[in-house]
């Protein structure tokens, strides 16, 4: 080499001194030669680096070299095992692998919307199911063939280390996953389902626009104005249901119809709230402090019992019927009832419940005893269904406040009923009317016992006591009802004894008398209350009646008639003008006297129409007739005197008009009696006392 190289300088060109131009020549002809041995050599270090490079990668490759020939050099025997043995692992694993790839082939349909083609979704994700149910069962199987084909590469040395240790390291991996076979795909068409079951519910669940009939008495409601039978054919359309049940159906056997029940519940219960709302349910959030006593809100209390009967009959009654469609045979036996438990609950039944508490704990009067058996008589129509609807576990709640609103009713109508005679008696101590009527709490308990002997309450009232004693561990005596309301009329006309004696002017009392008397001969006579008493006991008043009424006219109009006295009245020419002084005498005393009573008497009243005019007429038959004798014979006298209307200020007609003409006056409406109470509520004399007289028929 050194020869060659020496050899190449030595063949270089020649530098010559003199002739500069040749000189130039020779160095860059040496430049060009330099320049290409650079590149050469850079080439050969590239060229070595490449050939490093691909050493290096040999190097590495030679484990996996070695590995992959290393069978060749093992005994034929093992060879032939090992390749039967190998096939029975890579067989299953193959299967696995296909169904793995078939059930993402899935994956389009199952990310559509499910109300598109429901059946055919329902039936993919079947397959899905089933697909994953496969995976399920035979990829452990699958790992554990490979596993034992891996120990036996190892056993038999066939295989690298490091090869082997990936493969377990693969398998271990795939053994111990927690993921999903199906990546989630399952989960998300179930929640697609979940989703299309919400639809279908919510597009076909509408509120009804409902209009019962307007308040009407209790009687009337019951009579002529029930409430429809019929509210549609079906909550839901059939095709509906069937589509609902498909998806429960599938949605059950992955274990979430429980998640559906919420969502029905949900959906069906707002739902039959807004039904029920579209009645007008305001009064429903009345409290106890917004009203005193029922009378306020009658009409409330009216409504409510229509609207409950309808939400009990018809709109729960409908959705107890579908929810036992829907869900009765999917979970446990009570599954379906927690649902309508629900529906019940979001509907609002707990808030018609509590403004029947409300109701009960309203200020204590006779009418909120009438007005408190017409709603245990209600609650008792709907007990059927309210046992059958509600009697359930799920229903506990629904149940304890149906049971604490029937007992209030029950302890609140007994209270006030034992309490009516201790009342009534009470009323005694108070003072008479001051028109002579009859007292307003005569008036009101007559008309209220005849309510309380009626068909309408009586039999309530007499199921009521039998319950409230039953509680106590007793046994309804006989006849309570009718003792108690005998008890109450006792003390009643023990009332007008004592009232009688209270007035200082005796004809007031006379008139007093024979309005009350006369009042309980009329106003029981053919009523349950007067069958109630005997015959003798109702003509007692009768004569009652007769007797003030012979004792008014003589003590009142039987005074007037002496006054026209013809004694001592003598008509000759010697004592004329003393005779005449004599009858404007008389004239003016009859005036006077007539004058009182009538201003007395204007401000009392007969308000029974027949018997004022009987009055009315018997007092003029005692006045009139006498009058109008005297007039005729004596009028003359007095007239030919220039103040004779001082004397004469009545004509025999114009005397009867004015007696007819009295006992019709119309008092105002007197300040309310009510006293409160210690506590500040209301007692029931209180309310008692509200009651004004009847007015002048």
């Amino acid at each position: 080499m050194a020869r060659r190289s020496s050899s190449l300088f030595r063949g270089g060109p020649k530098v010559r001194g003199g002739g500069g131009g040749g000189g130039i020549e020779n160095l860059l002809a040496v430049r060009r030669s330099l320049e290409s041995i650079l590149k050469k050599s850079r080439a050969l270090a590239s060229a070595v680096e490449n050939a490093g490079l691909g050493i290096d990668e040999i190097y590495h490759r030679l484990p996996d070299l070695e590995a992959a020939v290393r069978p060749s050099g093992a005994p034929k025997g093992a060879l032939a095992g090992a390749g039967s043995h190998i096939g029975r692992a890579v067989s299953p694993g193959s299967v696995v692998l296909k169904v793995f790839d078939a059930l993402h082939g899935l994956e389009p349909f199952l990310l559509t919307d499910p109300l598109d083609d429901l059946q055919g979704y329902l039936s993919v994700l079947k397959r899905l199911e089933e697909a994953i149910q496969f995976l399920g069962d035979n990829c452990g199987h699958a790992i554990q063939w490979l596993e034992d084909s891996v120990d036996y590469l190892e056993e038999s040395s066939l295989a690298d280390d490091r090869y082997l240790a990936r493969l377990r390291t693969s398998l271990k991996s795939l053994k111990d996953s927690k993921s999903p076979l199906d990546g989630g795909l399952l989960d998300a068409a179930l929640e697609r389902l979940e989703s299309a079951f919400r639809r279908l519910l919510v597009d076909s669940s509408v509120s009804l626009a409902l209009a019962l009939p307007s308040s009407k008495p209790l009687n009337a409601i019951r009579e002529d104005q029930k409430l429809p039978q019929v509210i549609a054919p079906s909550p839901l359309p059939m095709p509906v249901i069937q589509q609902l049940l498909s998806i429960l159906d599938r949605l059950s056997a992955n274990g979430r119809v429980e998640r559906c029940s919420k969502i029905y519940a949900e959906v069906r219960g707002s739902n039959a709230q807004a039904t029920l709302g579209n009645l007008g349910l305001d009064y429903l959030s009345i409290s106890a402090q917004e009203f005193v006593d029922v009378r306020r809100i009658d009409v409330e209390i009216v409504e409510w019992m229509k609207h409950l009967e309808f939400a009990v009959k018809h709109v729960l009654e409908a959705e107890f019927k579908l929810c036992y469609e829907i869900f009765g045979r999917f979970g446990p036996p009570d599954f379906w009832k927690n649902c309508f438990a629900d529906i019940a609950t979001q509907a609002g039944l707990l808030s018609f419940l509590q403004f029947g508490m409300t109701v009960t704990e309203s200020r204590t009067d006779p009418d909120k005893l009438l007005k408190l058996l017409e709603i245990f008589g209600f609650l008792n129509r709907l007990r059927s269904d309210f046992n059958r609807l509600f009697g359930m576990k799920p229903c506990a709640k629904i149940q304890s406040i149906t049971r604490d609103l029937i007992k209030r009713v029950i302890d609140g109508a007994c209270e006030i009923f034992f309490d009516l005679h201790n009342q009534a008696k009470s009323q005694g101590q108070r003072p008479p009317p001051s028109d002579g009527g009859v007292p307003k709490v005569v008036t009101f308990l007559v008309d209220y016992c005849n309510r309380l002997l009626g068909d309408d309450h009586k039999p309530l009232l007499t199921q009521v006591l039998d319950i409230h004693q039953s509680w106590r561990g007793e046994n309804l005596q006989e006849g309570l009802v009718t003792k108690a309301i005998m008890e109450i009329i006792v003390a009643l006309e023990r009332n007008l004894e004592a009232w009688s004696k209270a007035y200082d002017d005796a004809t007031l009392s006379y008139i007093f008398s024979i309005n009350t008397h006369s009042y309980f001969y009329r106003q029981l006579k053919g009523t349950r209350l007067g069958d109630l008493l005997d015959d003798q006991r109702l003509r007692d008043h009768d004569a009652l009646t007769d007797y003030y009424s012979t004792l008014y006219l003589r003590n009142c109009w039987g005074r007037l008639p002496p006054f026209l006295s013809r004694k001592g009245l003598i008509l000759v020419s010697k004592g004329r003008a003393a005779t005449i002084d004599l009858v404007k005498k008389r004239f003016t005393a009859f005036n006077e006297a007539f004058d009182e009573i009538h201003r007395k008497h204007s401000v009392w009243v007969i308000p029974d129409k027949d018997l004022r005019e009987k009055l009315s007429q018997l007092a003029v038959q005692t006045v009139v007739p006498v009058y109008r004798s005297f007039l005729q014979s004596y009028g003359s006298l007095v007239k030919q005197d220039s103040n004779s209307d001082k004397h004469i200020k009545h004509t025999a007609e114009s005397l009867e008009n004015s007696i007819g003409s009295l006992f019709q006056h119309k008092p105002a409406r007197s300040p309310s009696l009510q006293a409160a109470q210690s506590n500040g509520k209301v007692n029931d004399a209180a309310r008692i006392n509200q009651y004004q007289s009847p007015p002048a028929r």
